[in-house]
């Protein structure tokens, strides 16, 4: 017998305790939005965030992700401050300062360890800490985290063709590892009731980049344009709310079909 479901009603995280890491950035921002306009309680964790500041439904918490000799004990103190999560969000993007040369011709072994330590790394364990936060107080939770097409398919060169955009060795491995972590995670926590997906976005339109990256990019995409921002947020939206109550183990790949030709 079928459940009677109130459709109006199934994207509304009312009462929910959503911990979003990444919170201010270009995609973070729109996530930021879309969990706290239907109606959770918010916890934003970032580097940007300076001291405990509560806006509305929102709080924001300064948050360094990729200082892994603190993580634990600073992730673990927020959660008994604040409170176990029912949805964990992980959109950031921690990087070194010479990220641009993680090409295979420039990288060096020190920024590419770097690299898969702050931002591979620093993913998992976050996961693995919030998952067992929700076993520790049996919440039945979503996790989210954000992949890319680059983490399924090899980064297509002549887009970055005339432009100072390079392909990038540390990136699609960073990503590539974060999509299978949410198959593993899935298949051990899915009898604890803990769904764990992934979401691979692919181009996000972003006013910095380049004209010609845009054109070029965009020529590849049937629908002809790069994601809005906004447009990554209302998948994790989906992910996080019962409207997805069925779903885990999954690779929402939101990238205007890119990846089907």
């Amino acid at each position: 017998m079928s459940k009677k479901i109130n459709y109006s009603d199934i994207l509304s995280l009312k009462q929910s305790i959503v911990y979003i890491v990444g919170g201010k950035g270009l995609i973070g921002k729109e996530i930021t939005r879309a969990i706290s306009s239907n109606d959770a309680k918010t916890i934003v964790l970032d580097i940007n965030n300076k001291g405990s500041k509560q806006f509305g439904n929102i709080i924001n918490i300064n948050f360094d992700s990729s200082n892994l000799e603190d993580i634990e004990d600073k992730f673990n103190s927020i959660i008994k401050e604040f409170g176990c999560p029912d949805v964990y969000i992980n959109c950031s993007y921690p990087k070194t300062s010479d990220w641009r040369k993680n090409t295979f011709s420039d990288v060096s072994l020190k920024s590419y360890r770097q690299n898969i330590e702050i931002h591979l790394n620093s993913y998992s364990w976050l996961a693995r800490l919030a998952a067992e936060a929700m076993v520790r107080s049996c919440v039945e939770g979503s996790i989210v985290q954000l992949g890319s097409i680059y983490g399924i398919l090899g980064q297509d060169l002549t887009v970055y063709e005339g432009t100072k955009m390079k392909e990038n060795i540390s990136y699609s491995i960073i990503k590539g590892g974060i999509t299978n972590l949410t198959r593993q995670m899935a298949s051990y926590y899915g009898k604890k009731g803990i769904r764990v997906n992934t979401v691979s976005p692919g181009g996000v339109y972003d006013v910095s980049q380049s004209k010609k990256f845009i054109k070029q990019y965009s020529n590849k995409v049937p629908l002809g344009r790069l994601a809005d921002p906004s447009e990554i947020a209302s998948a994790v939206l989906f992910l996080a709310s019962n409207a997805s109550s069925y779903i885990t183990g999954s690779n929402l790949i939101i990238d205007g079909g890119w990846s089907i030709i």
